[in-house]
């Protein structure tokens, strides 16, 4: 089936109307920090796995209004980039791209520091329109030399200094001197084994990790396959009982509308049968073949990541994830958009879930016990 075909029997436009919006009915809602403008960059993947380890530093009682630096992890993600690049001699991803698990690696190896310590170059609202070129730029040069220069990534990170920032060495925070490594240890109680990744693909076997095979994940890091009905079971459980989650989906196609504040995927009865779809049996009865033709056809893509942080209701018992994005506050929800069930199930890519949000039963199943 070709692409364009495929789209077709998903992309069913549906007008939201205010009272609708209105209609929604909180089940859960738990905490998160402000929203943020991730501006002309393409770090998604930082500010929306920033936004989750903050709110686990709130659902923890650590902090209050934690305000961590998501440019102080992108600049060390990218030396991450830099030194993957070199040893692979170029033969490999290099973009502003990456996935959530990028995050956690990145505070695991250099820590965080709160926002106000790093000063971002390029403002508030960053803009790194072209930086990724720069830096390839300057990598691909380091490789043209044989064996190469042993200082290279002095010049390199440089480069970095000069459009993102400095990055500290130590700084005060409350009344103590910290380090990043000693400030996520101690006051943020960081542990990267805390969080786990999690897809859902039938070209792999469940309950088993295997590297995800997108563009973005540079670091080759291993996802935890599970069946698609238990992916939006444990999502649904570990916000429920107070947990967040970030999101990696597809929102390249027209039911993702942020203006509008709504992701929604709803289909006439001739789509629900090729589909194969019963809609007696409710919305969890998307076929994992169509999900994976998708994904195996290179439709469904991993381009934006973000934070579930509820879960509403509309009158109708229609469930629906509350969402924070990293645009600014776009949209009548300021920043916030809605995804029903069946757009969550068909276009998510991946997710990162603090390990305690899962049931003992799926921690059997992955062996994390």
């Amino acid at each position: 089936m070709k692409p364009l075909l495929i789209l077709s029997l998903f992309l069913c436009y549906f007008c939201v109307t205010k009272a609708q919006e209105a209609s929604l009915k909180i089940i859960r809602e738990n905490s998160a920090t402000a929203i943020k403008n991730q501006g002309q960059t393409g770090t998604c993947w930082d500010y929306s796995t920033t936004s989750l380890v903050e709110s686990e530093s709130i659902r923890k009682g650590l902090l209050n209004n934690p305000d961590l630096s998501e440019m102080f992890t992108v600049r060390n993600v990218y030396i991450e980039k830099a030194k993957n690049y070199v040893l692979r001699q170029g033969k490999a991803q290099f973009s502003e791209g990456g996935l959530g698990h990028d995050l956690i690696q990145a505070i695991a190896k250099y820590g965080a520091v709160p926002q106000n310590v790093f000063h971002n170059v390029s403002g508030e609202v960053p803009n790194h329109e072209g930086l990724d070129k720069i830096l390839k730029d300057y990598l691909d040069k380091v490789l043209n030399n044989r064996p190469i220069p042993t200082d290279w990534l002095i010049g390199y990170e440089k480069i970095l200094t000069e459009k993102i920032g400095t990055a500290p060495d130590n700084f005060d925070y409350e009344g103590k001197n910290y380090t990043p490594r000693t400030f996520a240890t101690e006051v943020l109680k960081f542990d990267p084994n805390d969080y786990v990744n999690i897809t859902s693909f039938t070209h792999h076997p469940f309950y088993a990790p295997f590297v995800l095979e997108t563009p973005d994940n540079f670091a080759n890091a291993s996802f935890y396959n599970v069946p698609l009905n238990e992916m939006i079971s444990l999502t649904e459980e570990a916000l429920k009982n107070g947990y967040t989650i970030m999101w990696d989906a597809d929102v390249s196609n027209k039911n993702f509308q942020q203006k509008k504040g709504f992701a929604l995927l709803f289909a006439d009865s001739t789509d629900a049968k090729q589909m194969h779809i019963n809609p007696e049996a409710g919305e969890r009865t998307f076929s994992e073949n169509v999900r994976q033709q998708l994904y195996e056809n290179l439709t469904t893509q991993d381009d934006h990541l973000m934070h579930l942080v509820g879960i509403e209701q509309s009158k109708g018992g229609k469930s629906f994830f509350k969402v924070k994005n990293s645009w600014g506050e776009v949209g009548p929800f300021k920043g916030y958009i809605s995804v029903s069930s069946p757009y969550f199930a068909i276009n998510t890519v991946s997710l990162v879930v603090p390990k305690d949000a899962l049931s003992k039963e799926m921690k059997e199943k992955l062996k994390l016990l």
